[in-house]
């Protein structure tokens, strides 16, 4: 299980380990801002809170953060789904505008496919070949692949991750 780190003024910052997150709070590094409920951290006499979110005590300047274009985080978020069929198994990328047709490899041009669908597309616009995107490929946010980065969901993040959160 992995902790949502928070900056000095409550920003999402960062995932980590929760015995990183743990060495931050026992450093006076950062305060506990929720914990999870059923699990403890223990020692061999005491036992210690078991971190999910912690807000660092001082504010870490970072001028822009984006999320890096690679193929795993494609992958995230799309879900580990196929684009065309939503199966998944057997995953590739695949170049919405083929490159031999001008496509770049771009955010916007990259979507998982899986093998078979990838090889029935090939060098075609899906448009000349019937096929359809379930949804349109875009560039996460940082705060999206914060929210997509675990396949489950972490009930205690949703505040800090939610947009509403910064209005």
């Amino acid at each position: 299980m992995n902790v949502l780190v928070l900056n000095q003024d409550y920003s999402p910052f960062t995932i980590c380990t929760v015995n990183r997150s743990f060495l931050l709070l026992y450093n006076c590094k950062a305060d506990l801002i929720a914990q999870s409920k059923n699990r403890l951290l223990r020692s061999i006499n005491k036992s210690f809170p078991y971190p999910s979110v912690i807000k660092l005590n001082r504010y870490i300047n970072i001028p822009h953060k984006s999320v890096t274009l690679s193929r795993t985080n494609i992958f995230k978020r799309d879900q580990f789904l196929c684009q065309y069929c939503g199966k998944s198994n057997d995953l590739t990328l695949d170049h919405v505008i083929p490159r031999s047709r001008g496509g770049k490899s771009i955010w916007t041009n990259l979507v998982t496919a899986c093998r078979s669908c990838n090889a029935k597309k090939g060098d075609h616009l899906i448009g000349e070949i019937n096929m359809k995107l379930n949804k349109n490929p875009v560039k996460p946010s940082f705060v999206m692949y914060l929210k997509n980065l675990n396949h489950r969901n972490q009930d205690d993040w949703l505040p800090f991750l939610e947009p509403k959160a910064y209005n």
